[in-house]
Protein backbone atom coordinates (compact mmCIF):
# COMPACT_ATOMS: atom_id res chain seq x y z
CA UNK A 1 0.00 0.00 0.00
CA UNK A 2 1.26 3.48 -0.86
CA UNK A 3 0.99 6.35 1.63
CA UNK A 4 1.37 9.84 0.18
CA UNK A 5 -0.27 12.29 2.62
CA UNK A 6 -0.91 12.72 6.31
CA UNK A 7 -3.27 14.94 8.29
CA UNK A 8 -1.68 16.83 11.14
CA UNK A 9 -2.63 19.31 13.86
CA UNK A 10 -0.56 22.49 13.87
CA UNK A 11 -0.20 25.28 16.43
CA UNK A 12 1.17 28.60 15.15
CA UNK A 13 1.48 32.17 16.37
CA UNK A 14 0.34 34.48 13.55
CA UNK A 15 0.14 38.23 12.93
CA UNK A 16 -2.15 40.27 15.12
CA UNK A 17 -1.19 38.66 18.41
CA UNK A 18 -3.17 35.53 17.57
CA UNK A 19 -2.67 31.82 18.06
CA UNK A 20 -4.05 29.51 15.39
CA UNK A 21 -4.73 25.79 15.71
CA UNK A 22 -5.50 24.08 12.43
CA UNK A 23 -5.62 20.80 10.60
CA UNK A 24 -3.75 20.49 7.36
CA UNK A 25 -2.88 17.81 4.84
CA UNK A 26 0.81 17.49 4.02
CA UNK A 27 2.79 15.22 1.73
CA UNK A 28 4.58 12.26 3.24
CA UNK A 29 8.23 12.08 2.22
CA UNK A 30 9.80 8.80 1.24
CA UNK A 31 10.83 6.76 4.26
CA UNK A 32 14.54 6.58 5.02
CA UNK A 33 16.00 3.06 5.37
CA UNK A 34 15.87 3.26 9.18
CA UNK A 35 12.32 4.70 9.41
CA UNK A 36 8.83 3.26 9.77
CA UNK A 37 5.38 4.75 9.28
CA UNK A 38 3.04 4.49 12.26
CA UNK A 39 -0.72 4.86 11.79
CA UNK A 40 -1.67 6.75 14.94
CA UNK A 41 -4.74 5.19 16.52
CA UNK A 42 -4.65 6.73 20.00
CA UNK A 43 -2.86 9.65 21.66
CA UNK A 44 -3.53 11.02 25.17
CA UNK A 45 -4.09 14.72 25.79
CA UNK A 46 -1.71 15.60 28.64
CA UNK A 47 -1.47 19.04 30.31
CA UNK A 48 1.97 19.36 28.70
CA UNK A 49 0.37 18.80 25.28
CA UNK A 50 -2.19 21.50 25.96
CA UNK A 51 0.55 23.87 27.07
CA UNK A 52 2.43 23.31 23.82
CA UNK A 53 -0.73 23.75 21.75
CA UNK A 54 -1.98 26.89 23.47
CA UNK A 55 1.24 28.75 24.42
CA UNK A 56 -0.60 31.52 26.22
CA UNK A 57 -3.68 31.60 24.01
CA UNK A 58 -6.88 32.88 25.62
CA UNK A 59 -9.28 29.97 25.29
CA UNK A 60 -12.17 32.02 26.64
CA UNK A 61 -12.07 33.97 23.35
CA UNK A 62 -11.34 31.08 21.00
CA UNK A 63 -13.41 31.01 17.81
CA UNK A 64 -13.84 28.42 15.08
CA UNK A 65 -12.83 29.78 11.67
CA UNK A 66 -15.48 29.39 9.02
CA UNK A 67 -14.72 28.14 5.55
CA UNK A 68 -11.91 26.02 4.21
CA UNK A 69 -11.68 22.29 3.76
CA UNK A 70 -10.34 21.61 7.26
CA UNK A 71 -11.30 23.28 10.56
CA UNK A 72 -9.20 25.84 12.42
CA UNK A 73 -9.48 27.81 15.65
CA UNK A 74 -8.05 31.24 16.46
CA UNK A 75 -7.67 33.02 19.77
CA UNK A 76 -5.82 36.10 21.02
CA UNK A 77 -2.72 35.62 23.13
CA UNK A 78 -2.78 36.73 26.75
CA UNK A 79 -0.78 39.94 27.14
CA UNK A 80 1.84 38.32 29.39
CA UNK A 81 2.37 35.56 26.84
CA UNK A 82 3.06 37.79 23.86
CA UNK A 83 6.79 38.44 24.47
CA UNK A 84 7.54 34.71 24.82
CA UNK A 85 5.25 33.78 21.94
CA UNK A 86 7.04 36.21 19.62
CA UNK A 87 9.79 33.65 19.09
CA UNK A 88 7.18 31.27 17.70
CA UNK A 89 5.82 33.71 15.13
CA UNK A 90 5.40 31.95 11.81
CA UNK A 91 6.92 28.72 13.12
CA UNK A 92 4.22 26.04 13.22
CA UNK A 93 4.72 23.24 15.71
CA UNK A 94 3.06 19.84 15.92
CA UNK A 95 1.94 18.85 19.44
CA UNK A 96 1.39 15.39 20.86
CA UNK A 97 4.00 13.86 23.17
CA UNK A 98 3.10 10.21 22.75
CA UNK A 99 0.73 7.74 21.17
CA UNK A 100 0.28 4.27 19.75
CA UNK A 101 -0.99 2.55 16.64
CA UNK A 102 0.03 0.11 13.94
CA UNK A 103 3.21 0.16 11.87
CA UNK A 104 2.04 0.16 8.25
CA UNK A 105 5.24 0.67 6.25
CA UNK A 106 9.01 0.55 6.54
CA UNK A 107 11.78 2.23 4.60
CA UNK A 108 14.24 -0.59 4.83
CA UNK A 109 15.41 -3.76 6.50
CA UNK A 110 15.54 -2.46 10.12
CA UNK A 111 11.77 -1.92 10.18
CA UNK A 112 10.52 -4.51 7.70
CA UNK A 113 9.79 -7.09 10.39
CA UNK A 114 7.77 -4.52 12.34
CA UNK A 115 5.14 -3.88 9.66
CA UNK A 116 1.70 -4.92 10.91
CA UNK A 117 2.68 -4.79 14.58
CA UNK A 118 1.16 -2.55 17.23
CA UNK A 119 3.61 -0.10 18.72
CA UNK A 120 3.91 3.05 20.81
CA UNK A 121 6.30 5.96 20.48
CA UNK A 122 7.27 9.21 22.16
CA UNK A 123 8.79 12.37 20.77
CA UNK A 124 6.16 14.83 19.57
CA UNK A 125 3.93 15.38 16.53
CA UNK A 126 1.56 12.58 17.52
CA UNK A 127 -1.62 14.60 16.93
CA UNK A 128 -2.06 13.41 13.37
CA UNK A 129 -3.17 10.30 11.53
CA UNK A 130 0.36 9.10 10.62
CA UNK A 131 3.81 9.62 12.08
CA UNK A 132 7.23 8.82 10.59
CA UNK A 133 9.67 7.63 13.28
CA UNK A 134 13.01 5.81 13.41
CA UNK A 135 12.45 2.08 13.78
CA UNK A 136 14.65 2.19 16.88
CA UNK A 137 12.26 4.65 18.56
CA UNK A 138 9.14 2.48 18.57
CA UNK A 139 8.20 0.22 21.45
CA UNK A 140 6.23 -2.88 20.48
CA UNK A 141 3.13 -3.39 22.61
CA UNK A 142 2.72 -6.73 24.40
CA UNK A 143 0.36 -9.32 22.95
CA UNK A 144 -3.24 -8.42 23.73
CA UNK A 145 -2.53 -4.75 24.55
CA UNK A 146 -4.43 -2.37 22.27
CA UNK A 147 -3.16 1.01 21.02
CA UNK A 148 -5.75 2.61 23.32
CA UNK A 149 -4.23 0.82 26.31
CA UNK A 150 -0.68 1.52 25.21
CA UNK A 151 -1.04 5.13 24.06
CA UNK A 152 0.07 6.63 27.40
CA UNK A 153 2.98 4.25 27.90
CA UNK A 154 5.69 6.89 28.48
CA UNK A 155 4.93 10.27 30.06
CA UNK A 156 3.10 9.33 33.26
CA UNK A 157 4.40 5.77 33.81
CA UNK A 158 8.06 6.65 33.27
CA UNK A 159 7.75 9.84 35.32
CA UNK A 160 6.20 7.97 38.25
CA UNK A 161 8.87 5.27 38.11
CA UNK A 162 11.59 7.92 37.81
CA UNK A 163 10.40 9.47 41.06
CA UNK A 164 11.14 6.27 42.94
CA UNK A 165 14.49 5.96 41.16
CA UNK A 166 15.42 9.48 42.28
CA UNK A 167 14.28 8.68 45.83
CA UNK A 168 16.66 5.74 45.99
CA UNK A 169 19.45 7.68 44.30
CA UNK A 170 19.11 10.46 46.89
CA UNK A 171 19.12 8.00 49.78
CA UNK A 172 15.62 8.99 50.88
CA UNK A 173 13.19 6.59 52.56
CA UNK A 174 9.83 8.05 51.55
CA UNK A 175 8.15 10.37 49.08
CA UNK A 176 5.77 13.31 49.22
CA UNK A 177 3.67 13.89 46.11
CA UNK A 178 1.31 16.77 45.34
CA UNK A 179 -1.70 16.77 43.00
CA UNK A 180 -1.86 13.12 44.02
CA UNK A 181 -5.36 12.45 42.69
CA UNK A 182 -4.06 12.71 39.12
CA UNK A 183 -3.53 9.80 36.74
CA UNK A 184 0.18 9.92 37.52
CA UNK A 185 -0.63 10.04 41.23
CA UNK A 186 -2.62 6.82 40.96
CA UNK A 187 0.30 5.12 39.22
CA UNK A 188 2.75 6.32 41.85
CA UNK A 189 0.46 5.06 44.60
CA UNK A 190 0.38 1.60 43.03
CA UNK A 191 4.16 1.55 42.44
CA UNK A 192 4.87 2.52 46.05
CA UNK A 193 2.45 -0.12 47.34
CA UNK A 194 4.23 -2.78 45.25
CA UNK A 195 7.69 -1.59 46.34
CA UNK A 196 6.84 -0.91 50.02
CA UNK A 197 7.70 2.79 49.74
CA UNK A 198 5.91 5.13 52.19
CA UNK A 199 4.07 7.76 50.14
CA UNK A 200 2.46 10.95 51.43
CA UNK A 201 -0.27 12.05 49.02
CA UNK A 202 -1.28 15.72 49.02
CA UNK A 203 -4.57 16.66 47.36
CA UNK A 204 -6.71 19.78 47.28
CA UNK A 205 -10.09 18.55 48.52
CA UNK A 206 -11.51 16.27 51.19
CA UNK A 207 -13.32 14.16 48.58
CA UNK A 208 -10.00 13.43 46.85
CA UNK A 209 -8.46 12.49 50.18
CA UNK A 210 -11.30 10.08 50.90
CA UNK A 211 -11.00 8.53 47.43
CA UNK A 212 -7.28 7.90 47.94
CA UNK A 213 -7.85 6.36 51.36
CA UNK A 214 -10.59 4.14 49.94
CA UNK A 215 -8.06 3.01 47.33
CA UNK A 216 -5.59 1.94 50.01
CA UNK A 217 -3.45 5.05 50.57
CA UNK A 218 -2.09 5.21 54.12
CA UNK A 219 -1.22 8.89 53.93
CA UNK A 220 -3.62 11.21 52.11
CA UNK A 221 -3.89 14.83 53.23
CA UNK A 222 -6.06 17.62 51.84
CA UNK A 223 -4.34 21.00 51.62
CA UNK A 224 -7.76 22.55 52.22
CA UNK A 225 -7.97 20.97 55.69
CA UNK A 226 -7.44 23.33 58.63
CA UNK A 227 -5.01 20.84 60.16
CA UNK A 228 -3.10 20.30 56.90
CA UNK A 229 0.29 21.47 58.15
CA UNK A 230 0.06 19.55 61.41
CA UNK A 231 -0.95 16.36 59.63
CA UNK A 232 1.75 16.82 57.00
CA UNK A 233 4.42 17.29 59.68
CA UNK A 234 3.28 14.15 61.52
CA UNK A 235 3.33 12.17 58.27
CA UNK A 236 6.86 13.38 57.50
CA UNK A 237 7.96 12.40 60.99
CA UNK A 238 6.36 8.94 60.69
CA UNK A 239 7.86 8.18 57.27
CA UNK A 240 11.14 10.11 57.51
CA UNK A 241 10.28 11.74 54.17
CA UNK A 242 12.93 14.14 52.90
CA UNK A 243 12.06 14.56 49.21
CA UNK A 244 8.93 15.62 47.38
CA UNK A 245 7.70 15.85 43.81
CA UNK A 246 5.49 18.87 43.27
CA UNK A 247 3.12 19.27 40.34
CA UNK A 248 1.79 22.61 41.62
CA UNK A 249 5.00 24.59 41.46
CA UNK A 250 3.91 28.14 42.25
CA UNK A 251 2.89 29.58 45.58
CA UNK A 252 3.88 28.37 49.02
CA UNK A 253 3.24 24.63 48.88
CA UNK A 254 6.85 23.60 48.18
CA UNK A 255 8.04 25.75 51.08
CA UNK A 256 5.35 24.33 53.35
CA UNK A 257 6.44 20.78 52.54
CA UNK A 258 10.09 21.57 53.29
CA UNK A 259 9.11 23.28 56.55
CA UNK A 260 7.19 20.17 57.63
CA UNK A 261 10.21 18.03 56.75
CA UNK A 262 12.52 20.35 58.66
CA UNK A 263 10.37 20.22 61.79
CA UNK A 264 10.15 16.44 61.54
CA UNK A 265 13.93 16.09 61.22
CA UNK A 266 14.62 18.45 64.11
CA UNK A 267 12.16 16.52 66.25
CA UNK A 268 14.03 13.33 65.43
CA UNK A 269 17.52 14.74 66.11
CA UNK A 270 17.58 18.34 67.42
CA UNK A 271 20.64 20.05 66.03
CA UNK A 272 20.54 23.20 68.13
CA UNK A 273 22.10 24.97 65.19
CA UNK A 274 20.77 28.33 63.97
CA UNK A 275 21.05 26.84 60.47
CA UNK A 276 18.58 24.06 61.21
CA UNK A 277 18.82 20.34 60.59
CA UNK A 278 21.82 19.12 58.57
CA UNK A 279 19.57 16.56 56.83
CA UNK A 280 19.04 17.61 53.20
CA UNK A 281 15.47 18.18 52.05
CA UNK A 282 14.59 18.54 48.38
CA UNK A 283 11.51 19.43 46.35
CA UNK A 284 11.49 18.53 42.66
CA UNK A 285 9.04 20.64 40.68
CA UNK A 286 7.75 18.66 37.71
CA UNK A 287 4.67 20.71 36.87
CA UNK A 288 3.45 24.29 37.10
CA UNK A 289 -0.28 24.07 37.72
CA UNK A 290 0.28 27.34 39.57
CA UNK A 291 2.42 29.61 37.40
CA UNK A 292 3.13 32.16 40.14
CA UNK A 293 6.53 32.43 41.84
CA UNK A 294 7.63 29.64 44.17
CA UNK A 295 7.85 30.86 47.77
CA UNK A 296 10.54 29.44 50.06
CA UNK A 297 10.38 30.63 53.71
CA UNK A 298 13.37 30.90 56.11
CA UNK A 299 11.83 28.17 58.30
CA UNK A 300 13.39 25.38 56.22
CA UNK A 301 16.92 25.83 57.54
CA UNK A 302 19.92 25.73 55.23
CA UNK A 303 20.02 22.08 54.12
CA UNK A 304 17.57 22.09 51.24
CA UNK A 305 17.23 22.18 47.50
CA UNK A 306 14.60 23.11 44.92
CA UNK A 307 14.89 22.15 41.27
CA UNK A 308 12.93 21.37 38.16
CA UNK A 309 12.39 17.77 37.10
CA UNK A 310 11.74 16.38 33.64
CA UNK A 311 11.63 12.66 32.99
CA UNK A 312 13.50 12.92 29.68
CA UNK A 313 16.39 14.69 31.43
CA UNK A 314 16.46 12.01 34.10
CA UNK A 315 16.49 9.19 31.56
CA UNK A 316 19.30 10.81 29.59
CA UNK A 317 21.49 10.71 32.68
CA UNK A 318 20.29 7.39 34.10
CA UNK A 319 21.85 5.14 31.47
CA UNK A 320 20.56 2.43 29.16
CA UNK A 321 20.25 -0.27 31.83
CA UNK A 322 17.93 1.85 33.97
CA UNK A 323 15.87 2.87 30.94
CA UNK A 324 15.44 -0.72 29.83
CA UNK A 325 14.46 -1.89 33.30
CA UNK A 326 11.87 0.87 33.65
CA UNK A 327 10.46 0.28 30.17
CA UNK A 328 10.12 -3.45 30.79
CA UNK A 329 8.18 -2.81 34.00
CA UNK A 330 5.82 -0.37 32.27
CA UNK A 331 5.12 -2.77 29.42
CA UNK A 332 4.17 -5.58 31.79
CA UNK A 333 1.81 -3.28 33.69
CA UNK A 334 0.02 -1.31 30.96
CA UNK A 335 -3.37 -2.79 31.88
CA UNK A 336 -2.70 -2.79 35.62
CA UNK A 337 -0.23 -0.64 37.55
CA UNK A 338 0.17 1.80 34.66
CA UNK A 339 -3.35 1.76 33.24
CA UNK A 340 -4.80 5.09 32.10
CA UNK A 341 -8.52 5.83 32.04
CA UNK A 342 -10.19 8.45 29.86
CA UNK A 343 -13.40 10.40 30.27
CA UNK A 344 -14.01 10.67 26.51
CA UNK A 345 -12.52 10.05 23.09
CA UNK A 346 -12.32 12.77 20.44
CA UNK A 347 -11.24 12.97 16.80
CA UNK A 348 -8.90 15.54 15.30
CA UNK A 349 -11.91 17.47 13.98
CA UNK A 350 -13.65 17.25 17.38
CA UNK A 351 -10.59 18.71 19.09
CA UNK A 352 -10.81 21.89 17.04
CA UNK A 353 -14.04 22.84 18.74
CA UNK A 354 -13.48 25.63 21.30
CA UNK A 355 -15.70 23.88 23.86
CA UNK A 356 -13.72 20.63 23.53
CA UNK A 357 -10.43 22.54 23.80
CA UNK A 358 -11.62 24.22 26.98
CA UNK A 359 -12.67 20.87 28.40
CA UNK A 360 -9.31 19.33 27.54
CA UNK A 361 -7.52 22.21 29.27
CA UNK A 362 -9.44 22.07 32.57
CA UNK A 363 -6.99 19.59 34.16
CA UNK A 364 -9.73 18.08 36.30
CA UNK A 365 -9.32 14.75 38.08
CA UNK A 366 -10.66 11.93 35.94
CA UNK A 367 -11.22 14.14 32.90
CA UNK A 368 -8.36 13.11 30.60
CA UNK A 369 -9.30 12.94 26.91
CA UNK A 370 -8.00 10.46 24.36
CA UNK A 371 -7.42 11.59 20.78
CA UNK A 372 -8.42 9.00 18.19
CA UNK A 373 -7.16 10.46 14.89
Amino acid sequence: MSFTTRRRLVSEVIDGGLLELRLENVSLPALAPDQVLLRVEAAPLHPSDMGMMLMGGDLSRAERIKGGELPAVRMPLHDLARPMAAARMGKPIEPGNEGAGTIVAAGGTPGAALVGQRAATFGGAMFGDYRIVPAANVTLLPEGVSPREGAAFFVNPMTALAMTEVMRRDGARALVHTAASSTLGGMLQRICAEDNIPLINIVRRAAQEEALRSGGAEYAISSGDDSFFTRLTEACASTDATIAFDAVGGGGLAGTIMTAMEIAQNRKAPSGSPYGSPVHKHVYVYGRLDTSSIQVPPSIGMAWGLSGFLVSHFLASAGADVQQRMTARVLTGLTGTFATTYSAEVSLVDLLDPDVLRRANEKLTGAKLLLRP
